[in-house]
């Protein structure tokens, strides 16, 4: 039925409706296509007219960079000593092979030397020698500047050469000129190969270079005006495919281009570069064609297209999903990977902080040793006297003796008990502690050492206590490496001090502070293994174990520099609140 319907509406259309849906039809694809032109033009004008202003970029920053490459050679020639001894001894045997070897190393076209009268001693061209150039204007303009000057020759007329000179002077007279020519002909030899035209004009509008030849000593606008003439025929065709002109900017031989300049920031010269708006109207004239085939045919690539790119990206979704999912996965074990391995390095970590600590007793255990001598043989001696004391029937002044050798053991018991104390690994529970008691047991462990050393120690504690939550253990580790350190620090000094204080506050901040040479490398301080000490007094992980100690009681430890000299480390940790209460308990 519906067919039947189709046909006989299609019957009953007058051909004046059809004429009319003809002339529709032609009139919009018209205004496609003149839309399309329009449009495809501009697109097409200015991706051309960006990639040329990218070329013409590439094209004067190579020019400039010969030009700035030639520019130094002058002036390093002329503090060549081989060259002055030459032109002072008048004997220029090896300076011509100097000057090729010079040449062939720089990439320059040609290199002169000339004597003060203009003559031609040396050359990387030995067919130059003994020529006279003083006429030459880079020979005069040499003379007259103490800078390396650049001259062109043959502007307008002639072979072109482009020149660096510079005068020579020795012993405060001038004894030669020493001449680069710049070999930009090679350059833009390299560059007609191209198929756009580059230019560079002079500040007098004359073409000095160009990848064309015939347009040598002309000006800008002759060499753009050079247009065969065209017959009938050919003018149709060009009608024909160019019926739009708004893309050129000018014309060379008969063909549009695009003009694009630049300023190049010597000698007042000019880059023009002229690239082809042939591959424009190609490009917008292939598109019209295609529009001419027949929308329908476009309509169903379009849809062919769509349809395509549909499936591709249900597949690309797809095979993105698994990649998302292997990616989990992979996420999920690399997450088990790293908390096993914290947990390893935790227990590392632990390992190598009491490894420091029994390294530490060690180095303490000599001082200890020396200090225990000293008991011990007084013990001897009230030992001995004691004896004889006896014999002589004087008990109560032998008690005296005993009395003190008692003493001499308690003193012992404690220097052994605090060398114990630290040798012990630290726990996990935190504890109140009064930072003082820590304090005056790390003194007391580090006595020894520090009566050996003769240092002058100085305190400053509060009458309260300052209680912290924290491992006693732990702690006296951190104060113990801070006292160590500022005696490695003063190692060698005939006057050593160390002043140490203790402020109370919301962070209790125990100041560690030596008269030393300060420390040089502030940043890497607390990096493990990073050390300022000689090779064989430590490995550097002193103070990255105690700045670690410091961060898990909730702390920090800081360094810096004093002045006059020396350097204070603060041990700042959070103190409790009712500490009055926590010190009773």
């Amino acid at each position: 039925m519906t067919d039947s319907a189709t046909t006989e509406n299609s019957r009953n259309l007058t051909p004046g409706a059809l004429r009319m849906g003809v002339v529709l039809f032609v009139i919009a694809a018209g205004l496609v296509i003149w839309l399309s032109n329009l449009y495809f033009t501009e697109k097409y004008s200015a991706q051309t007219r960006a990639d040329a202003e990218k070329q013409l970029t590439l094209y004067s920053g190579r020019l400039i960079a010969e030009l700035q490459r030639s520019s130094v050679v002058p002036l390093l020639l002329s503090q060549d000593t081989t060259l002055l001894r030459a032109l002072n001894d008048d004997d220029y045997v090896r300076s011509s092979q100097s000057l090729i070897k010079t040449r062939q190393e720089i990439g320059a076209k040609a290199i002169f030397l000339l004597d003060s009268l203009g003559r031609t001693v040396a050359a990387s061209d030995r067919r130059e020698l003994g020529t006279v150039l003083r006429e030459e204007p880079f020979m005069t303009s040499a003379l007259r500047s103490a800078e390396t000057v650049f001259t062109a020759r043959g502007v307008g007329e002639g072979p072109l050469g482009f020149f660096y000179s510079r005068k020579l002077i020795s012993g405060g007279e001038l004894v030669g000129v020493i001449v680069v020519e710049v070999d930009l002909d090679n350059l833009f030899n390299t560059w007609s190969g191209s198929e756009s035209t580059i230019m560079v004009t002079n500040s007098e509008d004359i073409v000095i270079l160009s990848t064309e030849r015939q347009f040598r000593n002309q000006t800008l606008q002759q060499a753009l005006e050079a247009k065969p003439v065209l017959t009938a025929v050919e003018r149709a065709i060009r009608a024909t495919g160019e019926w739009s002109n708004a893309v050129a900017d000018a014309y060379l031989s008969g063909q549009p281009l695009f003009q694009l300049e630049t300023k190049i920031p010597f000698q007042g010269w000019k880059l023009t570069y002229l690239a082809s708006s042939e591959p424009v109207r190609a490009r917008v004239n292939g598109v019209i064609a295609l529009e001419i085939m027949g929308l329908a045919i476009l309509l169903s690539l379009a849809f062919y297209t769509l349809s395509r790119r549909a499936i591709r990206q249900s597949f690309i979704f797809k095979a993105e999903s698994e990649e998302l999912r292997a990616l989990n996965d992979q996420l999920s074990s690399e997450i088990t990977q790293r908390k096993r391995a914290e947990r390893e390095l935790e227990v590392a970590e632990q390992s190598l902080a009491q490894s420091s600590k029994l390294a530490a007793l060690g180095e303490m255990s000599a001082a200890v040793s020396h200090e225990l001598n000293q008991p011990l043989a007084a013990m001897r001696t009230y030992l001995a006297g004691a004896k004889v004391l006896l014999q002589r029937n004087r008990p109560e002044e032998a008690a005296s003796s005993f009395q003190r050798i008692d003493d001499l053991i308690g003193r012992m018991g404690a220097i052994t008990k605090q060398l114990k104390s630290y040798a012990r690994k630290g726990g996990d529970d935190l504890l109140a502690i009064d930072l003082r008691d820590a304090l005056n047991d790390s003194l007391s462990m580090m006595s020894p050492q520090l009566g050996q050393s003769q240092v002058q120690v100085d305190t400053l504690l509060p009458n309260e206590p300052v209680i912290i939550m924290g491992d006693q253990v732990r702690v006296e580790q951190v104060i113990v490496n801070l006292l160590r350190n500022a005696l490695d620090a003063m190692k060698g000094q005939e006057e050593q001090e160390i002043q140490i204080s203790l402020i109370s506050g919301e962070m209790a901040t125990l100041s560690v502070q030596d008269n030393g040479p300060g420390i040089a490398d502030l940043n890497n301080l607390f990096e493990p293994f990073f050390t300022t000490k000689n090779p064989g007094d430590g490995v550097g992980l002193g103070l990255a174990i105690s700045s670690g100690i410091a961060k898990d009681l909730g702390g920090r430890l800081i360094a810096r520099n004093v002045s006059p000299k020396g350097a204070v480390f603060e041990f700042q940790l959070p103190q409790v609140e009712n500490a009055e209460k926590l010190a009773a308990e």
